[in-house]
């Protein structure tokens, strides 16, 4: 058992530390609000910097495609709608267990508002244990468990998609929203070698094309976000030469010194916490993430949007973004579905629930492919010596 009793005294230095570091965060942040309004007076020559230096950056900066100061009231929706998500969840695989192999099982959710049909809650599981699935991306240096996870991303991306143009066919004049639990912008993608996102990101496009075709509203729901792409923008404000350009003026020094580093690590999240009310959205902003060079005309925005209980990122692609009906429509039943939620998304902790594989589904699902391997004439199916001595104690 943990001794809670021998951390006592660090837990108390980190109280202190934490406390230190939220005095230091106020005044960054009330210096992030004035360069935020100084910056809605240049915010036409910043984006001009912006585009023109961007290679020449040695920040990630997002760009704002709203005037700073355009503040959007959202209400959420009260008329007949439909909510559809999905979320993962996987068995790692391990060489101490029966079988090397692992499992992938995706939650899906339908509910239908004000139309009286019952909703959908199931899950989809599906178990990898080919010779393909286990060591096709050791070749690209991949472990197999960063490519199981890579592969439940596509997962949930494809039966996300295809749970929604069932739904659409079923119900073709309902409002609805394809939601998912997390960024639409796949940072993980950019951290492997292209020919394994070959085998990979053309089937997330492949299924927001076919929600693209038929006007089915996608969004990404990022709880607590972390990102720093917008404060990344008002650097461009702080920065003191006459051209923002990192590596001629500022390659020598640290990037936490540099003189637009004032408002650093100031969050995106935290900065808009000032900026919004209760309800209110903040301008629309598009993401320059590297991976996003590969996504075609998915490129993705990401607005902020305050819904009582924190600051959302609400990452959305160009066709759902720019489309004024749907994008409304997306914030519309953002809003009502995290008021359902009591602070949460309704569809997505279903979903997440759905898909959650407790420690007694996975002790289960070895107990069925134990069974399953006797039956088809297997000998001496046990685990290691290992995980046999780490379930039980002798002392």
């Amino acid at each position: 058992m943990l001794d809670l009793q021998k951390l006592m005294g660090q837990m108390q230095g980190m109280s202190e530390q934490l406390q230190k570091e939220a005095q230091q965060l106020t005044v960054k942040l009330d210096r992030a609000e004035t360069i935020f309004h100084q910056a809605t007076v240049n915010q036409a020559l910043l984006c001009q910097q912006s585009q023109q230096f961007r290679d020449r950056l040695m920040f990630n900066c997002a760009e704002p495609v709203e005037p700073l100061l355009q503040i959007l009231a959202v209400a959420p929706i009260t008329t007949p709608h439909i909510v559809l998500a999905t979320d993962g969840s996987q068995i790692a695989p391990s060489r101490h267990e029966i079988a090397y192999c692992y499992l992938i099982n995706i939650g899906r959710v339908v509910i239908y508002y004000n139309s009286g049909i019952y909703p959908l809650l199931d899950n989809i599981p599906e178990v990898f244990y080919k010779t393909e699935d286990l060591y096709k991306a050791r070749q690209w240096g991949i472990q197999t468990e960063q490519w199981m996870t890579l592969r439940r991303t596509v997962a949930e991306n494809v039966a996300l998609a295809n749970l929604a143009i069932e739904t659409r066919a079923q119900s073709p004049k309902l409002p609805m929203l394809a939601f998912t639990d997390g960024a639409l912008v796949h940072w993980e993608f950019d951290e492997v070698p292209a020919d394994a996102r070959s085998q990979l990101l053309p089937d997330i496009l492949l299924a927001w094309d076919a929600l693209k075709a038929q006007h089915i509203p996608l969004a990404g729901y990022i709880s607590a976000p972390r990102a720093a792409e917008a404060t990344n923008f008002l650097r461009l404000q702080l920065c003191p030469f006459e051209q923002p350009d990192c590596h001629t003026h500022c390659s020598t020094k640290p990037l936490d010194s540099a003189p637009c580093s004032q408002i650093q690590p100031l969050r995106d999240g935290t900065l808009w916490s000032r900026l919004l009310k209760v309800g209110e959205c903040s301008p629309l902003w598009k993401s320059h993430a590297r991976i996003l060079q590969e996504y075609g005309e998915h490129q993705i925005y990401f607005c902020y949007l305050h819904v009582g209980t924190e600051i959302a990122r609400i990452e959305m692609p160009a066709w759902t973004a720019l489309d004024v009906n749907l994008r409304s429509q997306a914030l519309q039943i953002i809003l009502a579905q995290v008021q359902k939620g009591y602070g949460y998304p309704v569809a997505l902790a279903e979903a997440h629930n759905q898909a959650v594989v407790t420690g007694s589904d996975r002790r289960r699902f070895f107990a069925i492919l134990e069974q399953q391997m006797v039956k088809s004439g297997l000998r001496n199916v046990t685990t290691s010596y290992k995980e046999s001595r780490k379930r039980s104690s002798i002392a």
